[in-house]
Order: structure tokens, then C-alpha cells, then sequence
């Protein structure tokens, strides 16, 4: 910790520029071609990447330690067993402190492509997001530039799943892995435009966090993905590879483009595209793979309640799978935007919060299905071990209270290891109204809730089981807190 009165040597990334409030220097200007060329290149092929104030305003280019930033995540790129040796890897774990290491070990190691999520610990960033950059040869480099694309776009969904409001980018391919800089960075930036382009509303500033090495690297390709005005982009239109990936920035395999029908052999009717769809969507899971039953035979038998408890389950198993299925391919960000479902520390007892806001439910406003669809996306890796739910009922109005049966259908949708591993759900300053509704709803409409329920009138209850510093509370709910039961007194 910083002793009184010193300058923090953290980095606050809203005194640095953004690539929009960036002068054009001596980089753009080598770039420029003759005039009459750019127009004409202009009118031939539009850009593919236009220029966008709104976008480049999220963009910053940081020379620099990524460990210093104040981001809500930074990255750390790593190897497969998460102790690799480099510069950025090195200077967060020496400021993160041994915390860190300890918690790696946790995460069993982690893939070529993959991105896996740490506290920061004694950072300035409440999170780091681990990934593992592919090893470059030129005889297997499009499964090199298919993996570094994984990384970045697995970077930036999580940030969205995880409601992240900041990012910090390091160079994820390091020297020792053997990627070259340019080829690295041209992906890079395609990547993350992309995706703040399709996804990115709830992101509002990704930081590229550079060494000096690097920088020149850096600034040399950032017009050509994130030009500042119209005369940047069609000067820097001709430099702009041939190769740019699909609508995402994922690198296109011509023999990947091949689609393999679970039926070959039918036609594709215009009649048949949507049921087309849906059997797409479950290759290898129909009942014939399964060696089962007639489908339809087992759902009568449900029906007419003649279904084994066994049959039921598999059934009920499979319903959830097609939710799963659905919430993983749907863009969900708009939801994950209103930050009204996130995961935070952990209890007491280790086990993982999940947090609930009442007030950023606009339950009128939102689409309840994309809603539950979100929940299960998020809540589904969390549950597979004990885990606690902590609603804020602070301030909540009637545009903001669920429908019951919308939480009945919720509660019969979800996975057994929902309820099995959920061990505690803190209600937090409730209402007569909401009390009287929650024991109505967990005693006539669902079993096995009710026991699990805890209200909670202030913040105090609340930090006996959870500890303050393990749990991102809303300012507004520790606002109401300190105005109506007085500021809260560390025992």
C-alpha cells in the first residue's frame, strides 16, 4: 500500500488519451498515398473498416506496464500450466502478490486458445484474465492465427459475461512463442473491432498495453482498423490486408466452409428452414445417437404420467442442454449490459457469490426470455460446485419485480446442481411486500427454496457471511444502506 499522501503508481486510465484524441503523426503520414489513388480506392471497395468516433473513443494505447492499469480486468499471457517466464507475466505477479499463484493452481492450466478468470488481488484491476497464445511455424499457420483469434475473442467475451466495464490488452503472443509482431497485432485489432462493433455496447474502454518494442508496431496499424476521420480511412484503405476474417475477424478456412446436415440427403425447403435450424443446432444429440426410444412415445408417456422418475430426469436434461445450447450462441450483451447479474468474490466459507440487483431489472423493458437465457449462460460453469446468491431488493419498484411465473418457469428450466449446490440466498432489504410474496412463492410454487432464504434488514447482516472486501455492492444499495441504518462498523 501507498504510504499516506504518496502518488499511487497505478495508472488511471481516464487521464490517458483515447485513440480518437490521438494527433495524426508521422506514422499516418507515411501512409499517405496520392489523393486521386485514395478516392479511387474508395469508390472501387468501400472500407471495411470505417472510421468510427464512438469506437475509437473506447481505444487507448498505453506504453507501459499492463500491471499498473486500473482496469476492471487486465490480461495476462501465459502458457499452458499458467508459470510461464515473460515481462508481463512476471510484473503482474509480482504486484498481485503470491495470492495469485496459489489461485492459478486452481484452475488446472489452461488451453492454447482459452481465457480463464482470477481475482487481481493487490492490483489496481479486479480481475486478470489468463491466456494462452498459440507457438508460430509457418507450415501450421492457420492453426496459428484460428488459436490467437480464440484468445482475443475469448478475452473480450468474457469481459461482457462478467459485466466488465475495462480492459487491459497485452501483446498475447510473446516472443518466446515465435508469432510475428505484425501478423500478431494485424488480428488483434481486427478482433477486438469486431467484436466491439457486434457486441461491444457495455465495454467502454479497451486499453492496448505495449513495451516500447512494441509501440512502433502498434501505432504503425492502428489506422488501418480504427481510422480517426474519413481522409485516415481511405489513405490507409489500400495497407489493409487482403485476409480480414468473417464478420467476427476469425480467420476464414476455405475447407471449413463445407456444412455437413445431420440428414443428408433432404432437401432445404424454404418450408423447412426453420426446423432445419433447430435439427442443425443438435447434431449427434437426436435420439437415434442416443440409441433411445421414440421421442414422441416417451414425451406421451410423460404426459399421461407414466414416466419413470429415471426418464424424467433424461428428459428434463436434455430441455436443459437446448436452453444451454441457445444462450451460448445468442447475443446476449445487451442484457449482460444492465449489470444486474454478475459473479463477485466468495463467502465466509469459499464458497462463489453471485450477485442479483433488483433496481437494473427493467422487467417491462427487456426481453424476459433473452433474460433467462443470460442467467442460465452465466450461472451454468458456476454451479457445478456450493455457491450463495445475494439478491439487493434495494430501492426495487414494480417495473423492476419479476413475474412468478416467470420464476417458476425459471426454476423448472435450470439444471438439478442449480438447487442442489445453491446453499444460501441473502435477501436483501426486503420489503413486507417482497417477504410475504418470497414465502408464497417458495411454499406454493417450488420446493426446497424456502429453507435456503435469508433476509437481511441491513449491510452489517449481510458482512457476517460475506466479508466486504469479497462482494461488489451497488453505490446506490450502500448509499441507502448508510442513510437508513447509519454507516456500517467493522466489528
Amino acid at each position: 500500500m501507498d504510504p499516506l499522501g504518496a502518488r499511487s503508481q497505478f495508472v488511471d486510465i481516464q487521464t490517458l488519451p483515447t485513440w480518437q484524441q490521438q494527433q495524426r503523426g508521422e506514422d499516418s503520414e507515411e501512409m499517405r498515398l496520392d489523393q486521386n489513388d485514395s478516392l479511387l480506392s474508395q469508390q472501387a471497395f468501400p472500407s471495411p473498416f470505417p472510421a468510427r468516433p464512438d469506437i475509437n473513443r473506447k481505444i487507448i494505447l498505453f506504453t507501459g506496464d499492463i500491471a499498473l492499469l486500473n482496469c476492471t480486468a487486465i490480461v495476462n499471457t501465459s502458457n499452458e500450466s499458467l508459470n510461464d517466464k515473460n515481462p508481463v507475466s512476471d510484473s503482474i505477479h509480482q504486484l498481485a502478490g503470491p495470492e495469485l499463484r496459489d489461485d492459478l493452481l486452481k484452475l488446472k492450466g489452461c488451453r492454447t486458445g482459452e481465457a480463464k478468470l482470477t481475482k487481481g488481488f493487490n492490483l489496481a484491476a479486479r480481475f486478470i484474465i489468463h491466456t494462452v497464445g498459440p507457438k508460430y511455424k509457418a507450415k501450421y499457420r492457420t492453426a496459428a492465427e484460428s488459436s490467437l483469434y480464440s484468445c482475443y475473442r475469448n478475452i473480450m467475451q468474457l469481459a461482457v459475461e462478467q459485466s466488465m466495464t475495462s480492459v487491459g490488452l497485452c501483446v498475447v503472443s510473446t516472443t518466446k512463442r515465435g508469432y510475428p509482431l505484425e501478423d500478431a497485432t494485424h488480428i488483434a485489432f481486427r478482433t477486438v473491432r469486431r467484436f466491439l462493433e457486434n457486441h461491444g455496447n457495455s465495454i467502454e474502454t479497451v486499453v492496448f498495453a505495449v513495451s516500447e518494442a512494441e509501440e512502433a508496431a502498434y501505432k504503425k496499424l492502428l489506422p488501418l482498423y480504427y481510422p480517426r476521420s474519413e481522409e485516415e480511412e481511405r489513405a490507409c484503405l489500400p495497407l489493409i490486408p487482403a485476409d480480414i476474417g468473417n464478420s467476427e475477424g476469425e480467420p476464414v478456412v476455405p475447407e471449413r466452409q463445407i456444412r455437413i446436415t445431420e440428414k443428408p440427403g433432404t432437401l432445404e425447403d424454404d418450408c423447412e428452414e426453420e426446423s432445419l435450424e433447430l435439427d442443425l443446432g443438435q447434431v449427434g444429440n437426436h435420439a437415434f445417437a442416443r440409441m433411445e426410444g421414440d421421442v414422441d412415445k416417451q414425451r406421451k408417456l410423460i404426459l399421461q404420467g407414466q414416466m419413470s422418475e429415471a426418464a424424467m430426469q433424461k428428459q428434463h436434461q436434455r430441455n436443459y442442454s437446448r436452453w444451454l445450447g441457445r444462450a451460448r450462441a445468442e447475443d446476449l450483451s445487451d442484457i449482460a449490459a444492465l449489470k444486474a447479474l454478475y459473479q463477485t468474490g466468495v463467502d465466509m466459507c469459499g464458497r462463489t457469490v453471485v450477485v442479483v440487483v433488483g433496481r437494473n431489472i427493467p422487467v417491462t423493458l427487456i426481453d424476459l426470455e433473452k433474460a433467462l437465457l443470460y442467467f442460465i449462460h452465466v450461472l451454468d460453469p458456476i454451479t457445478v460446485k456450493d455457491y450463495v446468491m445475494v439478491y439487493f431488493h434495494t430501492l426495487t419498484e414494480e417495473h423492476n419485480h419479476l413475474d412468478a411465473d416467470f420464476l417458476k418457469s425459471l426454476y423448472e428450466i435450470v439444471d438439478t446442481k442449480f438447487k442442489k449446490n445453491l446453499k444460501a440466498f441473502y435477501f436483501v432489504h426486503p420489503s413486507f411486500r417482497s417477504k410475504v410474496s418470497s414465502w408464497f412463492f417458495t411454499t406454493f410454487n417450488v420446493s426446497g427454496l424456502k429453507d435456503k432464504i435469508r433476509f437481511m434488514d441491513n449491510l452489517s447482516q449481510l458482512f457476517s457471511c460475506i466479508k466486504p472486501e469479497q462482494i461488489d455492492i451497488p453505490p446506490f444499495v450502500l448509499e441507502y444502506d448508510a442513510r437508513v441504518n447509519g454507516p456500517y462498523h467493522p466489528s
